[in-house]
């Protein structure tokens, strides 16, 4: 890539004069590569940058003064944006460039995406462990949900089961009252028998001992 800057060597105009020398003192300073194109002395040249400058950043005469900075045949800016690239330390951004490692720029650059990595490491953490919050909750919901219904389950199966038992133990009782109620007479009518014929037993033994 080869910075270029169109300038007027023979110009004369001390603001226009002193706006070229900034630009380029401070691009020699940084030790970028650059091309000085001169508009006075090539009308090429002058022709080339009055073309290529946009139409909105033309002034409203339309025709656009040095200094005039592109990077090969893109446009960078005039001496209004390279001042505040400068005041910003965005020189490098300015010439599309990438500021070299250690350089103001540089660190400026890695800071902010730092910040702006470390902010979406964060939201995305905190999605992440919403979404997951809320996947945990739904099945140990059903989880419990389940539990309840077969705790239920389980009661209602143990009254059945208790209520059969009890079933059973009344039936049994009736079984053995009846039963009992039934033996009753069938004893007491042997007793009855076995104390008549002690009677007429002992009635006959009288008897032969008075005939005797």
């Amino acid at each position: 890539m080869v910075i270029k800057v169109f300038l007027a060597s023979s110009s004369g105009s001390t603001a226009i004069k002193k706006k070229q020398q900034d630009v380029v003192g401070f691009l020699e300073a940084l030790k970028v590569e650059y091309t000085p194109l001169d508009i006075a002395c090539n009308e090429d040249n002058r022709m080339w940058m009055r073309e290529n400058v946009p139409v909105d950043k033309k002034p409203s005469n339309g025709i656009p003064l040095p200094p005039q900075i592109f990077n090969e045949e893109s446009y960078c800016g005039d001496y209004e944006t390279f001042f505040n690239a400068k005041e910003d330390n965005l020189v490098y951004s300015f010439l599309g460039l990438t500021p070299p490692p250690g350089s103001k720029e540089a660190v400026q650059a890695e800071s902010t995406a730092i910040m702006e990595n470390g902010t979406h490491a964060e939201e995305t953490s905190t999605e992440e462990n919403l979404d997951q919050s809320i996947s945990e909750e739904v099945p140990v919901e059903e989880r419990n949900g389940n539990t309840h219904r077969e705790e239920e389950e389980q009661e209602e199966e143990a009254a059945a089961e208790e209520e059969e038992i009890d079933g059973e133990v009344m039936e049994g009782e009736t079984a053995e009252e009846e039963a009992t109620g039934e033996d009753a007479p069938a004893e007491e009518e042997e007793e009855a028998v076995e104390e008549t014929e002690d009677t007429e037993a002992r009635a006959e033994e009288y008897e032969e001992v008075i005939f005797t």
